[in-house]
């Protein structure tokens, strides 16, 4: 039987008592646009028809329009079952440079390789930088631990491979967003945790690392926004299925668990004050600085989740690119 936490069961309840912060007016507009094809919450059964109808996605030909070439490649995932990555880095480029792991997001049951690549590129271009981009398992058909599992191979690869990638393994970043940074986060802790060099920094835009369901923010966005409260039960279920919320969940399927957050690399996190992920995020930032680290924070007025994907053109969507692009340079600029 899936366990059901008491606040679960009073959610509905909770969530109509509690004001919640306003949505930004640029994007509330554009909220308004998407609301038939992008609904607050996703079901299980919905998952099928979203898998074969991708947002967000970046196809190979407007990767080559973008200049950035791609090759696929299949290599061993968890248990050595196959999977592909695809590496993309500028057309024209010589030389070796810093290298990017790219996790999508994708609530852990859809998306792939190529979702949200295309915020790769100028990086790709402005740092001579290669990315690889893995195509990591899915629940419900692979329950946790296959995609923390399989992201964590697809870094070891990387590094095992980074001669003939032409990349300085010494400079690795991983970055992922929403269920991408959740796995990004995982990794990074396994990483540590197995002994392995740490990277240079992990990039978590928006991340979902807590199953638990029991902050405000989840509370507040209960029928609302994008990807909500319940959306969120849909992902960690079909990730966990009845573990979900109770002791038995591991601190690198939902890295908001863990209590010792030393020896990390540096962090750069960011979340919209209007999105369900919004407290889980600040309280993993500080839980790194309680542990010593070093993490860099953004809660941006007004937005919901993935804003900046569903709505490039926004004011606040902008600034949020730029404070990446910002942190980023400081660790890859020359």
């Amino acid at each position: 039987m899936e366990h059901i936490s008491t606040t679960e069961t009073t959610g509905g309840a909770l969530a109509s008592m509690l004001a919640r912060p306003p949505f930004d007016p640029e994007l509330e507009a554009a909220l308004t646009t998407l609301a038939d094809g992008v609904p607050p919450t996703v079901t299980e059964r919905m998952i099928g028809p979203m898998r074969e109808n991708p947002r967000l996605r970046v196809t190979p030909e407007m990767a080559r329009d973008a200049g950035i070439r791609s090759r696929d490649l299949v290599i061993a995932g968890h248990d050595g079952d196959d999977v592909v990555v695809t590496v993309l880095e500028a057309e024209g480029r010589t030389g070796v440079g810093p290298g990017i792991y790219h996790l999508h997001g994708g609530g852990m049951i859809v998306g792939d390789r190529w979702s949200g690549v295309a915020a790769l590129f100028d990086w790709l271009h402005r740092y001579q930088a290669v990315a690889v981009s893995l195509e990591y398992r899915l629940a419900p058909e692979y329950p946790d631990p296959y995609p923390v599992e399989d992201c964590y191979q697809g870094l070891i690869w990387l590094q095992t491979h980074a001669a003939e990638l032409s990349i300085d393994p010494s400079r690795v970043l991983i970055t992922g967003a929403s269920a991408g940074g959740g796995l990004a986060a995982g990794v990074t802790l396994l990483m540590r945790d197995r002994g392995l060099a740490p990277l240079m920094g992990q990039l978590l835009m928006y991340p979902m690392l807590d199953d638990r369901d029991n902050t405000v923010s989840s509370a507040q966005m209960d029928g609302i926004g994008v990807w909500d409260r319940g959306s969120n039960r849909t992902g960690w279920t079909a990730l966990l299925g009845d573990r979900r919320a109770t002791d038995d969940v591991s601190i690198y399927a939902a890295p908001a668990r863990a209590t010792d957050l030393s020896g990390l690399p540096p962090a750069f996190i960011d979340c919209g004050s209007a999105e369900v992920f919004r407290d889980e995020d600040v309280a993993y930032a500080s839980a790194l600085w309680a542990s010593g680290g070093q993490a860099e924070l953004h809660v941006w007025p007004g937005g919901f989740h993935a804003f900046e994907g569903y709505a490039p053109q926004a004011a606040l969507s902008r600034e949020m690119v730029q404070a990446r692009d910002r942190w980023v340079h400081r660790l890859l600029g020359e």
